[in-house]
């Protein structure tokens, strides 16, 4: 049985016409709002006014939900998907979820009460709570970055990319490696990118690989780059992100190491830092800004009604720099 605005109402003890006053964007104490905020979320409601406002009137506004505002990723995406929908006569309202899950389930509750058309979801992982709250909004839900069988989805070719790396970085003569990943409950980037990197050393008999875990923020990286290389000596550091690659490329300088004759480290992304630093970090593409423009073509084809495609999966594009050492030749 639906939630209804009594039902709320009685669970916040509360009169109904607070509750209509909070759903609709009026004066309520910031206590009340909370209380509200909280149950009609636990609750999954979403107003049945709002489901009939679409019908006769489509918003032209998308939400998008970043994990992050200062992420290189998050914003060639958000630039790819606003002007493709300035181009279109849409508007884009953005979400920082502070890479916190209880923030996009929040958020896509709040971007349901604000009428959006749709939503655009760049998760870190995607669970049973983003699912009932996708259901809830009763609004298309596309996922970037992250792929499930319940909602249309754009994904990069992430274990593509990380059998690139590792075929590339097998070729170059290194044998005794360290892998500096994030955590697995990431499907694309903790999960996916280090199984298509395994499946390439699956080829060869004579290497060592160590697994590490880092967050994707920099600070941690420099700290996981201290244990690697005081624990076991590697001859190169595979780094889940060009962020991560970035933080290992401070600790081997604070150290004295020489990129890439003493240490050889690489990324994934391609983000532009990566081509101005010295020496160049050796990396994968991602098509951030494409996706994002994808994404928006995508999104304006479901508010229409239109058929998409469930699952859209992005190439990648291996970029070889100057970071990784030729053990095979020293001279190349």
């Amino acid at each position: 049985m639906n939630t209804t605005i009594s039902d709320i109402a009685q669970m916040a003890g509360v009169a109904k016409s607070t509750v209509s006053r909070y759903l609709n964007g009026g004066s309520v104490s910031v206590k009340t709002k909370q209380k509200l905020e909280r149950i009609t979320r636990e609750a999954g409601y979403v107003p049945n006014t709002f489901a009939q406002s679409l019908k006769a009137k489509r918003t032209n506004l998308i939400g998008t939900i970043v994990p992050r505002l200062d992420s290189f990723a998050a914003a060639q995406t958000m630039t790819g998907i606003d002007e493709e929908l300035r181009a279109a006569g849409g508007q884009m309202l953005v979400y920082n979820a502070g890479q916190e899950r209880e923030r996009e389930i929040e958020a896509m509750h709040d971007l349901a009460r604000q009428k959006v058309a749709g939503i655009i979801l760049m998760p870190a992982q995607v669970t049973d709570e983003h699912l009932r709250a996708a259901e809830a909004a009763g609004i298309p839900v596309l996922l970037v970055g992250q792929g499930n069988e319940a909602l249309h989805s754009l994904v990069y070719d992430d274990y593509q990319a990380g059998l690139l790396m590792g075929r590339y970085v097998l070729e170059k003569g290194h044998r005794r490696i360290a892998y500096l990943g994030v955590t697995e409950e990431d499907e694309a980037v903790g999960r996916r990118r280090k199984e298509g990197f395994k499946q390439a050393l699956l080829e060869c008999t004579d290497c060592k690989v160590f697994y590490y875990e880092s967050s994707f923020k920099i600070a941690d990286a420099r700290l996981a780059a201290e244990r690697i290389l005081d624990e076991c000596s590697p001859t190169l550091i595979v780094c889940a992100t060009d962020n991560i690659a970035l933080g290992v490329v401070k600790t081997a300088h604070v150290r004295g190491l020489s990129i890439p004759s003493e240490l050889s480290v690489t990324g994934f992304g391609g983000y532009e830092v990566t081509s101005i630093i010295h020496p160049e970090l050796t990396t994968v593409h991602f098509p951030y800004f494409e996706a994002g423009k994808l994404a928006a073509r995508h999104m304006l084809k479901l508010t229409a009604g239109e058929e998409v495609e469930r699952l859209t999966v992005m190439d990648v594009e291996m970029l070889i720099r100057e970071s990784v050492d030729n053990l095979n030749n020293p001279s190349v």
